[in-house]
């Protein structure tokens, strides 16, 4: 009985691995060709956009690679695993970082648009 749920849980744990893997490759796959077509529009948004696809792809690429940790058997495929885990967790905290500062970027542009345009308005009024 044991060997049959150990079996079970392989396989679980195996395709759970594959749809995490998929998803994270077609996110990332989508939001490469949308952030092609927001550079040939000249999108100014296309470089945030880019950023937080990657990011989600990281993510489901990641849940992968925890999910791979159940399965291991040895402590050289553990540490493997570790190093992928902690390389994709640190592009992950670098791509978040990368857009919490777009974002705030995107931030002082807009305010300084909104303040340019009712000081033009301001001044056509005089």
């Amino acid at each position: 009985m044991q060997h049959i749920l150990e079996t079970i849980l392989r396989y679980a744990i195996g395709y759970g691995i594959l749809l995490f893997e998929y998803v994270g490759v077609i996110i990332l796959i989508v939001t490469g060709v949308q952030g092609v077509v927001g550079y040939i529009k000249k999108d100014p948004h296309m470089r945030l956009n880019l950023a937080q696809g990657m990011a989600t792809a990281l993510s489901f690429k990641l849940g992968g690679e925890i999910l791979r940790t159940v399965i291991v058997q040895d402590f050289e495929e553990i540490a493997i695993v570790a190093c992928i885990i902690i390389l994709r967790a640190a592009l992950t905290f670098l791509i978040h970082w990368e857009i919490k500062h777009m974002e705030q970027d995107e931030l002082i542009r807009e305010r300084k648009n909104t303040e340019k345009a009712l000081s033009d308005a301001g001044a056509e009024k005089m």
